[in-house]
């Protein structure tokens, strides 16, 4: 069954007031991880700030044009998109931001349905990732269990499919690792670059993925 993916990140001696700039040093990872500097990547599709919890109606949100259709570009660049979001912080806040980058999936539709049909079609798609700074008094100080930012990845399909390693054709497993290396590309990115005292990588129903994604690809290798 699919199980959403998180990455907690914290840092050390942290202050509220250093959390643009923190948010700034993790998405630009992101962007030197999931697309090899092109322009889309550079830049944020979405910013969202909520107040005292998610429930609550969002207090700022922007959602960035980034193509032909936009007259300018320049906000959605990562450092004004979070100097726009954040310029009033709050404690009792929490600042999001998506992004994307191509996953590998197979195509709806294209699954065989006989011996004799096609292979399933894998292709790199577009997913959202959402990347969350949290205020000390955000729905009840949870930073704490959450992280200071924490990443969003959506289900984890991508990088553990359903099926057994077994039942999985040699075009799948060559994808479903590529997909696993840029996630913990990603991962040891942010740890090397970003200046974080510790990280977990985690589902929501608790499941140990971290250890499960590494055997997976020690066993594609």
């Amino acid at each position: 069954m699919a199980d959403q993916l998180y990455l907690s990140l914290w840092f050390p001696n942290f202050r509220f007031d250093t959390l643009p700039a923190a948010l700034v040093s993790v998405l630009r990872q992101f962007a030197l991880i999931s697309g090899s500097g092109s322009a889309e990547v550079r830049r944020v599709a979405a910013a969202t700030v909520y107040p005292i919890s998610f429930n609550e109606a969002p207090a700022y949100q922007r959602i960035y044009v980034n193509d032909d259709r936009a007259q300018s570009t320049e906000d959605s660049i990562i450092e004004n998109a979070v100097a726009e979001a954040t310029e009033q912080l709050h404690d009792d806040m929490a600042y999001e931001f998506e992004m994307k980058w191509n996953l590998w999936r197979p195509e709806p539709g294209s699954a065989p349905s006989s011996e004799a049909a096609l292979d399933t079609l894998w292709r790199p798609q577009p997913s959202t990732v959402k990347v969350i700074g949290f205020g000390p008094q955000f729905d009840q100080a949870t930073y704490e269990q959450n992280g200071h930012i924490r990443i969003d990845f959506g289900l984890d399909t991508p990088w553990v499919m359903d099926e057994d390693d077994e039942a999985l054709d040699e075009e799948a497993q060559k994808h479903i690792q590529q997909n696993v290396e840029m996630l913990l590309a990603f991962t040891l990115s942010v740890e090397k670059n970003s200046g974080i005292s510790s990280r977990l990588l985690w589902t929501e129903s608790g499941e140990p993925l971290a250890e499960k994604l590494i055997a997976r690809l020690q066993r594609l290798n």
